[in-house]
């Protein structure tokens, strides 16, 4: 099993050029079901052509009853899938037993975002007054402005920005590319970090570089702008459930509710279905009902 798990990751690490997260992922959810496998059959992995329906019915059940979350599950059946569907082309199993699992119901919450004011008293909370302020403001402002994810925001390169245009080339999920515009607050914001950064001789520079460093003037990362954002929650005493995600939900249901086309939207975020961009139309009804319910004298 494991040999044939190992033989998997290789091919999308160089056939597919899959990202080392993609790939991590795929190791972890693979080698949960060969743990399982293991303990269930006494210490011994069955080889995955052998391994039966039934027995895939048992671990979906057993994460059931241990309490994974149902996206969590349905993650899992996706990689077993993937997984078999390679066996199937490398000819070690001629049919895959996962296909006929069914991904559990899931009920979709709506995302949390940020009014539009309080968008505003976030983003003009780091200090103009340094280098690290004037990256917060920037990134911050940049991740609202494009609708950007925080892995495309610290992902971009200097050669990525065309602030005179106000583009951006975001490079997404799957490693497709796009390109973003943005407003003259984060171009204004961006143009004044580089500005301030560009006094330190040891700041790398080049197409290639970095737009936003750390401390130690290396590639920001995606857990340092959740610490960064914590930070300065708890300065604008905002609510702490925000995460650099909701500015990327708030970019879409602010935009859904100033009249903005769900076509444009979808294309502005990357999503590759709209399905995926419809659900912030649902923010926006629950938003709208909720002042219905407060306002008129009759709702309740």
């Amino acid at each position: 099993m494991r040999t044939a798990i190992d033989r998997f990751l290789q091919y999308l690490t160089v056939e597919r050029n899959a990202s080392a997260y993609t790939i991590k992922s795929y190791r972890e959810d693979l080698v949960a079901l060969a743990d399982y496998l293991t303990e269930g059959a006494g210490g011994t992995c069955p080889k995955p052509e052998a391994i039966h329906i039934l027995e895939l019915r048992g671990y979906v059940a057993a994460m059931h009853e241990a309490g994974y979350a149902k996206t969590s599950i349905a993650r899992r059946l996706a990689s077993l899938r993937s997984f078999y569907k390679f066996g199937q082309r490398e000819g070690w199993t001629k049919s895959n037993p996962a296909k006929p699992l069914r991904n559990p119901r899931k009920g979709r919450s709506l995302p949390h975002f940020l009014s539009a004011e309080d968008i505003g008293r976030l983003l003009v909370a780091p200090s103009a007054k340094t280098t690290m302020g004037l990256r917060d403001r920037a990134i911050l402002e940049t991740i609202y402005s494009a609708g950007l994810r925080v892995s495309e925001a610290v992902g971009l390169n200097r050669g990525d920005l065309d602030i005179a245009a106000g583009i951006l080339r975001i490079r997404g999920k799957g490693r497709k590319e796009r390109l973003a515009p943005v407003g003259s607050y984060a171009a204004k914001a961006i143009e004044s970090y580089l500005a301030k950064a560009r006094l330190n001789p040891s700041v790398p520079a080049g197409p290639s570089a970095p737009v936003f460093l750390n401390k130690f003037g290396r590639r920001l990362t995606t857990r340092s702008v959740a610490r960064m954002l914590e930070k300065h929650l708890q300065i604008t005493s905002l609510d702490t459930r925000t995460t650099p995600h909701s500015l990327r939900h708030s970019f879409a249901t602010h935009l859904l509710d100033r009249g903005a086309d769900i076509r444009s939207v979808q294309e502005l975020l990357g999503h590759k279905s709209l399905v995926t961009t419809q659900i912030y139309t649902h923010v926006s009804t629950s938003a709208l009902r909720e002042v219905y319910e407060k306002a008129h004298p009759r709702a309740k």
